[in-house]
C-alpha cells in the first residue's frame, strides 16, 4: 500500500503509537493581520491541509448548480496534533472555476454540523472560501499579500490565512504536491466582526456609500492596479452597513486580476481600453475637490513603510518579484505625492467618457441568458 502524506495524517491520527508531542514544521509568512483576534485568523503561521476523496469528480462539477461532495479533511496543528474531519466541498467562483482558465477551481469548504469541530481552529467557521492555485501557486501568495495590504488600511476588510493544500484522489490513487492556498473569512463573519450586517442590494450608487471608506477602497484599488470591480453589481465587492449606522461600506476581495499580482491570465476589462492590468486607472466617481483626497493620501504615506515591508520582509518571495513590486509601488507614491500627477489620475472620472460600470463575468453571462435572473 502506498503511503501518501494525506494517508499518513489519517494513519497517525488512528495509530495507538501516536504521540501528542510529535513535531511539525511551521512556516511563518511574517505578515500577521493587525486585527487578528485568535482562532483560524489569529495566526500567520502556514499549515498544510489535505483534501482526500473523489477529487476528479469534485473538480469536474463546475456548473452553476454544483453540489457538495464528501471529502476527508485533515491538517496538523502547530503542537503536532493531527485533526481529521469529514466535511463537504464544492466548486465556486466564475472566471477561475472555468476549466479552460484554471486546472484547479476555487472551492467552498463546508464545516457546518461537522462532528468534532468544536475543539479545532475551524470552530464557528461554518463555510470558508478556499482560493486555489489556478496556474502557478506563486500567484496565490501574491494575492494573499494584497489582502494583507488592505488589512493595514482598515479593519473593514477580509481576513485571510495562507495554507498549503494537498489533494489525494482515492479513485486515481494519486496525490498532488502541496501548493499555496488562501482561506478567506466568511462574509457574514466579516460583517459581524465589524458590528455590521451584510447587504446584497444591487444597483447601489457609489456616491451614497461612506465617502471616507469609499476613498480608502478606491485609492487602494488604484495602488494594486485593480479595475475589475463594481459596487453597482457587487462585483468583487461586498457591502456592509453598521448596526448603529446607516452608512454603506464597500469591502473589496478577489485580487488575482490586479497589476501587483501579475497573473499571466489577467487582462483588463475591454471597456476600459487599457493595454495591461499593470496600467493603473482610478475608477471612483468624480470628486473635483482634490482636497478630499489629501487625508487618504496621508494615510497611504503613513503606511508606506509597512506596505513595503510586506514584500521586503517576506522570505517566501523571489527577489525578482520583490524588486518589480517595489518599483510598481514607487510609481503609485510618485503619483499621490505630485499634485499634477495626482490630479490627472484621480480626476479621470470627471471625464464624461469615464462612466463605465464593470458587471463581471457572471453578470455578462446572465445578459446572454435572460431566463436566468438570479444574481449572487
Amino acid at each position: 500500500m502506498k503511503i501518501t502524506r494525506c494517508l499518513l495524517l489519517f494513519l497517525v491520527l488512528h495509530s495507538p503509537l501516536w504521540s501528542q508531542n510529535s513535531g511539525t514544521q511551521i512556516i511563518s509568512d511574517s505578515t500577521a493581520s493587525p486585527y487578528a483576534t485568535g482562532g483560524l485568523f489569529g495566526s500567520h503561521e502556514i499549515f498544510e491541509i489535505c483534501l482526500k476523496g473523489d477529487i476528479r469528480k469534485l473538480f469536474r462539477d463546475r456548473q452553476d448548480d454544483a453540489i457538495y461532495h464528501p471529502i476527508h479533511f485533515s491538517y496538523q496543528q502547530s503542537n503536532g496534533i493531527i485533526i481529521s474531519l469529514d466535511i463537504k466541498v464544492k466548486t465556486r467562483g466564475h472566471f477561475r472555476r472555468m476549466r479552460e482558465n484554471c486546472n484547479t477551481p476555487p472551492l467552498y469548504l463546508n464545516f457546518d454540523s461537522v462532528q468534532g469541530i468544536s475543539k479545532t481552529i475551524f470552530n464557528a467557521q461554518p463555510r470558508l472560501k478556499l482560493v486555489t492555485a489556478c496556474i502557478d501557486d506563486k500567484y496565490v501568495l501574491h494575492e494573499y499579500l494584497v489582502y494583507k495590504i488592505y488589512q493595514l488600511i482598515t479593519e473593514k476588510s477580509f481576513r485571510a490565512r495562507l495554507v498549503k493544500v494537498r489533494y489525494n484522489d482515492i479513485e486515481k490513487g494519486k496525490e498532488t504536491d502541496p501548493k499555496f492556498g488562501i482561506l478567506l473569512e466568511d462574509q457574514n463573519d466579516m460583517a459581524e466582526r465589524n458590528n455590521s450586517r451584510l447587504l446584497k442590494r444591487l444597483n447601489v450608487k457609489p456616491r451614497i456609500t461612506d465617502r471616507e471608506m469609499f476613498l480608502k477602497m478606491t485609492v487602494f484599488q488604484f495602488l494594486i492596479g485593480n479595475t475589475d470591480w463594481s459596487i453597482q453589481y457587487l462585483h468583487n465587492i461586498k457591502l456592509i452597513s453598521g448596526n448603529d449606522s446607516p452608512a454603506l461600506i464597500p469591502v473589496p476581495y478577489d485580487f488575482d486580476l490586479t497589476g501587483i499580482v501579475g497573473a499571466p491570465y489577467a487582462l483588463p476589462p475591454e471597456q476600459l481600453q487599457l493595454q495591461s492590468v499593470k496600467q493603473r486607472r482610478y475608477r471612483g466617481y468624480c470628486i473635483e475637490d482634490m482636497g478630499e483626497f489629501e487625508p487618504i493620501f496621508d494615510l497611504f504615506n503613513d503606511l508606506k513603510d509597512e506596505i513595503y515591508q510586506i514584500y521586503t520582509d517576506n522570505p517566501l518571495l523571489d527577489e525578482k518579484y520583490i524588486k518589480r513590486t517595489l518599483k510598481y509601488l514607487d510609481a503609485f507614491y510618485i503619483i499621490i505625492n505630485d499634485s499634477k500627477a495626482a490630479t490627472k489620475a484621480f480626476q479621470y472620472p470627471c471625464n464624461s467618457r469615464a462612466d463605465i460600470v464593470i458587471k463581471g463575468l457572471k453578470k455578462r453571462n446572465e445578459k446572454k441568458k435572460p431566463d436566468k435572473k438570479k444574481v449572487n
